[in-house]
């Protein structure tokens, strides 16, 4: 009993030194807890809201397939920045929750890249030709936390259209860097270099935001943590394999699970074989076009110069 007792006492320490910190008086919150309601797993979870959340735009029910799957897919990408933004805002981490954090992170994009058979194998193909019509001009091009992802893991170089990175450098303002990104390019109509509606309505929702997220994550992006650690710790092999899983999976597995999912639509030849946004998508995702490489100096130079080859 005086286990109990002394437990109880310990406790009730600890809370009188918590709500005397904010200035509160811990007998009123200790009071509200005979008024409040015991938690539930779906109110903890917001189930009724997160399985409302799905709207059809047709009555095809591989649609449902289809808005779900991406749905779930912002869900880990949110999980991933929870992640990023830990590790990037930790004052002089440690190489073992470095290595911990990038583990996750990666564990993360493994599953996004195995999920691609879910909607690879997963849709009728007659049905999604009929209802990703009803998309356009909508594109997974416009998923906002992809991109926030890419600011927060390398320098913005890396992510500057190759054609333009001898101009660009670390004095470059955002707002120009912003407008030669290498998916910029592919959000324009390759027919007539306009940008498209794609673009001006991601732009529009999304621009300032992705700007701010730039300039904060210049000097913290996972890159620059990196390069901040002791050089021992740089050399650490875990710490250099997790940065090269991290690199390869997100920038070569999982595009090419994208990329090989959204060939079996769109060249199934029951459509025009564009992308419901106007771009050259194959150009855009394929990934020995554009290059991305969050960490290149982690690669050889063979390994640079074959980037994405023979996939």
């Amino acid at each position: 009993m005086s286990n109990l007792t002394n437990q109880n006492e310990t406790i009730l320490e600890a809370l009188e030194q918590k709500f005397e910190a904010i200035n509160q008086k811990t007998e009123t919150h200790l009071e509200g807890l005979l008024w409040s309601k015991p938690i539930t797993y779906w109110d903890y979870i917001q189930t009724d809201a997160l399985l409302n959340l799905q709207t059809q735009r047709t009555v095809l029910p591989d649609e449902m397939v289809f808005i779900m799957y991406h749905q779930v897919n912002e869900l880990l990408f949110k999980m991933i920045l929870w992640e990023i933004d830990q590790l990037c805002h930790t004052d002089k981490p440690k190489t073992g929750f470095f290595t911990e954090k990038l583990r996750r992170i990666s564990r993360y994009f493994d599953m996004l890249t195995t999920s691609f058979d879910i909607m690879g194998d997963g849709m009728e193909v007659e049905q999604y030709m009929k209802f990703r019509n009803t998309l356009t001009p909508a594109s997974g091009f416009q998923s906002a936390q992809y991109r926030l992802i890419e600011f927060s893991s390398t320098d913005l170089i890396n992510l500057i259209d190759y054609r333009f990175r001898a101009t660009i450098d670390r004095n470059t303002p955002y707002s120009h860097a912003f407008e030669h990104l290498y998916w910029q390019a592919a959000g324009k109509d390759y027919h007539t270099g306009e940008k498209s509606a794609l673009l001006v309505n991601f732009e529009k929702k999304y621009r300032q935001e992705f700007i701010r997220h730039m300039e904060e994550y210049n000097t913290i992006n996972i890159w620059q943590k990196f390069k901040q650690l002791p050089l021992e710790d740089q050399k650490d092999l875990e710490l250099v394999k997790a940065m090269r899983h991290y690199d390869y999976t997100i920038n070569v597995t999982w595009v090419m699970g994208h990329l090989n999912a959204a060939k079996k639509y769109i060249e199934s030849g029951q459509g025009s074989g564009e992308a419901t946004g106007g771009s050259d998508w194959k150009k855009y995702m394929h990934p020995k076009y554009q290059r991305r490489i969050f960490f290149p100096e982690l690669w050889s130079e063979d390994e640079l110069k074959n980037w994405g080859e023979g996939l």
